[in-house]
């Protein structure tokens, strides 16, 4: 029994030792054959070696046997013996164009720049032994089929080099084939190289970035660039294949809107492609076709926006406003968008005109034909934005008023080449025009407010608050005053009445009511009854009914003077005046004031008569009981 078991593990410690022997003997590899290259294009075959004893960097023997040569081995190239190739590779090997490229210490690959016709044949990699015993493959076999060169390439639309505008649109056709017995690919790429890039590099040249706009690839996907993604969503980028004459492929590239960035050398490049037994893709030709080149003029150049009339504009007010922007420039070959807007800065409330506040829109007018007006939508029924010409648009306003005061400015802002642009579509340029400064001219107006708390009994909870404002306007002709009452809340250090301070600078004020030029009165507060009328031609009232606590605080009136133009319109002249402040304070009532005397009192007698009648019904229980006692 002993003996057998021995027996085993003898048998089984030679198979362990056999297989790690095999697991760790040299292995030679080259990729699957037949592999289908073109002659006059480069053949790139990798070859590794694994499982080998001695140095990490081997070195690679590559040897060929051609289809009629009857199985004569020659050498091609080494990477240890310069004088290893055979007489027809030495020129090659010498000039580069036959080489081997070290991948790694144990990886390489066999390069042939341009192969030949006679480069048909058996490749093998060999590698001399660095092991201690020699065992495995030390070369390894594939099979190179050399097939004539079919790619033809050629264009029907190139680019004449004449500058083309910013916005305009470029048309390029490649027309490409392939004439193979074996199933190959056909890939065409459109490119561009930058202004001043060559397409190759020598003594003293550039090396060339090239940038892929749009591709088909192999399997008839259509591919866009990094840089050009976002323009091929939006669709200003396309690429088509049609059929064209004899079998060839014609592909059509379309670029909308071209940029300054477009300028450069255009190229189309065509590459066959096909599929290796490991099921994997090489590119085994390709062929470059330079198309021209573009220049784009950029719209900067060209475009202007001016606006009339220059530099100023004197008005009556209630005349009409006519400015007028004209967008020179535009060339008439590209569909571009155009919004105009009309902006204005400053008003009669600064003390130069034009200067100080924030520039807002007036009007705009879209690419579409929309007109829109600005935060002031009183304008769209008092004025009029409309194209009269080519790049020529009027801003009218009706009757002109002070507020219109102010420079005013065309905006023009071009989207080349996007006759209908999307929301968040950037424009191409924008300019502005020089300002117009628009001055209205006004009737002097001098205007004065006094507000006063008329004399009688003291105001209490419940009782009507009355408050008077005197204006006083001096001008020509006629006009009108605009009265606004405003509260304060009352400060806590305010005990009296007949203290006037100034209105607290944190506070804001509450408006009360307000009586318009016109004789409309308007009640801005809840919870409380307020009335507001015109006692006389500069006398106005306000009156507060049944008053609470609420209704104490800070009042003072605002006045501000309307003027009537020609036309009899009336119009708002922003002179203003702001009264004094009148402290209103509310006592307490006389019921107020006796209402806890009451309470107090009714309180007390309550008490004393509850006690009182107590002791009147203890006294007479207690006699009752001494009566009984004594029966």
């Amino acid at each position: 029994m002993r003996t057998v078991m021995a027996s085993m593990k003898t048998l089984l410690f030679v198979f362990l030792h056999w297989v790690l022997e095999y697991a760790v003997c040299r292995n030679v590899i080259l990729p699957a054959g037949n592999l289908y290259r073109v002659a006059g294009f480069s053949l790139s075959l990798p070859c590794a070696v694994s499982g080998y004893e001695g140095p990490r960097t081997q070195e690679f023997e590559w040897f060929l046997y051609r289809d009629d040569a009857v199985g004569r081995q020659m050498g091609v190239v080494s990477t240890r013996d310069k004088d290893f190739p055979y007489a027809p590779f030495q020129p090659r090997v010498r000039n580069g164009e036959v080489r081997v490229e070290r991948d790694s210490g144990d990886k390489v690959r066999l390069v042939i720049q341009r192969l030949r016709a006679d480069d048909q044949g058996k490749y093998e990699c060999y590698t001399p032994s660095t092991d201690s015993t020699y065992q495995g493959n030390y070369s390894a076999l594939v099979t190179v089929k050399v097939i004539p060169d079919t790619l033809q390439i050629s264009y029907s639309r190139s680019l004449t080099g004449q500058p083309v505008p910013e916005g305009a649109e470029i048309t390029l056709t490649c027309s490409a084939s392939i004439d193979s017995e074996q199933l190959t690919h056909l890939s065409i790429m459109f490119g561009k190289r930058g202004s001043g890039e060559v397409s190759g590099s020598g003594a003293g040249g550039e090396v060339s970035t090239v940038r892929e706009i749009i591709s088909i690839d192999k399997l008839l996907g259509v591919v866009p660039g990094r840089s050009y993604k976002a323009r091929y969503d939006d669709g200003e980028i396309t690429l088509e294949k049609r059929n064209g004459e004899g079998g060839q492929g014609v592909y059509v590239m379309k670029m909308r809107a071209v940029q300054p960035d477009d300028t450069g050398s255009y190229f189309c490049e065509a590459s066959q492609w096909i599929m290796d037994p490991d099921r994997s893709w090489q590119k085994i030709a390709q062929r470059t076709l330079d198309i021209g080149n573009l220049t784009v003029q950029q719209l900067a150049e060209s475009l202007s926006v001016t606006a009339s009339p220059k530099d100023r504009v004197t008005l009556q007010v209630g005349s009409p406003l006519i400015l007028t922007c004209e967008v020179l420039g535009l060339p008439s070959e590209v569909n571009s968008g155009l919004l105009v807007q009309w902006m204005k800065r400053g008003s009669v409330s600064s003390s130069v005109v034009g200067t100080g506040g924030v520039e807002v829109e007036v009007a705009r007018m879209s690419p579409d034909g929309v007109v829109s007006w600005g935060d002031d939508l009183s304008k769209a029924n008092a004025g009029s934005m409309e194209k009269v010409a080519a790049g020529k648009y009027n801003l009218k306003l009706f009757s002109a008023q002070p507020s219109d005061s102010g420079v005013y400015r065309c905006v023009a802002s071009v989207y080349a080449g996007r006759r209908n642009p999307g929301p968040s579509t950037p424009a191409t340029l924008t300019q502005r025009s020089d300002g117009v400064a628009v001055n209205l001219k006004t009737k002097d107006v001098l205007i004065s407010a006094v507000a006063h708390l008329p004399r009688g009994p003291l105001l209490k909870r419940g009782s009507t608050i009355t408050l008077i404002c005197n204006t006083t306007v001096t001008t020509t002709g006629p006009a009108q005053v605009q009265v606004q009452w405003l509260r304060w809340p009352l400060p806590p250090l305010v005990e009296k009445r007949g203290q006037n301070p100034d209105p607290p600078v944190v506070e804001k004020p509450t408006l009360v009511a307000a009586l318009m030029y016109d004789g409309v009165a308007n009640i801005y507060v809840t919870g409380s009854e307020v009335s507001i009328d015109r006692l006389s031609a500069i006398s106005y009232r306000l009156r507060v009914h049944a008053a609470t606590m609420d209704d104490q605080g800070i009042y003072a009136c605002h006045a501000v003077a309307w003027g009537q133009n020609p036309n009899g319109d009336w119009y708002n002249t922003w002179v203003k005046a702001e009264s004094n402040t009148v402290t209103v304070y509310l006592y307490a009532r006389a019921a107020d004031l006796l209402l806890i005397p009451l309470v107090v009192g009714v309180s007390s007698a309550l008490f004393v008569g509850i006690a009182v009648v107590g002791a009147v019904t203890c006294c007479f229980m207690k006699r009752l009981a001494r009566q009984r006692t004594r029966k």
